[in-house]
């Protein structure tokens, strides 16, 4: 049995230069961090000659026998199916799946799961892959094999954890990795809020349009990405000086500018709850990932936080408590030995999301 967990993320400034269409031209840079809220991957071998697949998130079974012929679009295991026949792996095998936040929340949780299954599969074939490989093979599945509209800063961040600075261009991708006092990591950890706004969406349209309007060289949406990519190196600057405040200021400049990219990406419900927490004191914020719904991070120093949790209580949003995640994926179990009965699989039972996002 091989386990494997990798981590999801927080985008704190420069999200949308990590597509394509933007970086191999202007160059992209991102300012993120993974948290401790993890995608698992359980794989133990099976001896029947066939693999099965479970889902516990989307709820979803598969069994093949033969995964050369699997049809990968319109299965919802897309992904690890996709990382099988990356692989091309001459063994049958369980794999279980499940994520400790929901699917199309904004946290980069596909990537997250693309890394995993990548992370289980080359350990059990004996393939170890650095964690730029990593990222790079998963970023390679969703963009090329999958044909999704992702950006590279959700495959990174999964794969290397910790805080930092993304640059991507058109010769590959470099990570310089923002390492504060442990004194400072733990006031900027507690002075942020996520809040799940209770809508999940599926990124890919957002991705897509933004994907065109570079393509078709729209100015307004040129300038926005360029000013949110100015913001990066100010923000991590502040961070590593310790001016929180000035960092918060940063977030909200750039959640105003990420605006102006779409008018997906906000909506009057995400509108209003923001400037309800701004009025209660939080000083900057925005929704994590491409727009739409999912989680609204807030900075918000700690003597305001019961004002703006009560105010929040309102709306009916859930608050997600996290912290900082520093190793990346990686593997938390190996044993050859443990279950290896080939009908193990048998025994996994899918639990609802909301009751583990509530726990």
């Amino acid at each position: 049995m091989i386990i494997v967990r990798s981590p999801v993320r927080i985008s704190f400034a420069g999200g949308g230069t990590d597509l394509p269409s933007y970086y191999e031209k202007q160059g992209g840079l991102v300012l993120s961090t993974a948290i401790n809220k993890y995608f698992y991957t359980v794989l133990t071998d099976r001896e029947d000659g066939r693999t099965q697949i479970i889902s516990s998130d989307l709820r979803a079974l598969e069994t093949c026998e033969d995964v050369e012929k699997m049809e990968l679009h319109g299965s919802e295991l897309e992904i690890p199916f996709a990382v099988m026949k990356y692989f091309r792996p001459q063994v049958a095998v369980n794999l279980f799946l499940a994520s400790e936040v929901p699917p199309g929340t904004g946290l980069g949780s596909s990537a997250s799961a693309c890394v995993g299954v990548l992370k289980a599969f080359s350990t059990r074939l004996g393939r170890e892959m650095g964690k730029a490989d990593l990222a790079e093979a998963a970023f390679e599945i969703a963009r090329n094999i999958l044909k999704r509209p992702v950006g590279k800063q959700d495959e990174y961040a999964a794969a290397f954890g910790g805080i930092n600075v993304f640059k991507f261009d058109a010769e590959g991708a470099e990570v310089e990795p923002i390492r504060l006092p442990s004194e400072m990591l733990t006031d900027l950890q507690q002075s942020l809020l996520l809040f799940f706004t209770g809508s999940s969406r599926d990124s890919s349209q957002i991705l897509a349009a933004q994907d065109q309007s570079v393509q078709q060289r729209e100015d307004h949406v040129l300038e926005a990405l360029a000013a949110l990519k100015a913001l990066v190196y100010p923000m991590r600057d502040a961070l590593r000086r310790g001016d929180l405040d000035a960092f918060a200021t940063l977030l909200d400049a750039g959640w105003n500018l990420k605006k102006r990219i779409s008018t997906r990406i906000s909506n009057p419900l995400i509108d209003q709850i923001y400037q309800t927490a701004r009025d209660r004191g939080a000083l900057g914020g925005k929704v994590t990932g491409a727009g739409g719904g999912g989680f609204l991070l807030l900075f918000c120093p700690r003597d305001r936080q019961r004002a703006v949790r009560e105010a929040l209580r309102g709306f009916g949003v859930k608050e997600m408590r996290f912290q900082f995640d520093l190793a990346g994926a990686r593997v938390v179990y190996d044993d050859p030995f443990f279950d290896a009965d080939s009908g193990g699989g048998v025994q996994w039972v899918f639990r609802p999301m909301m009751e583990r996002l509530a726990s």
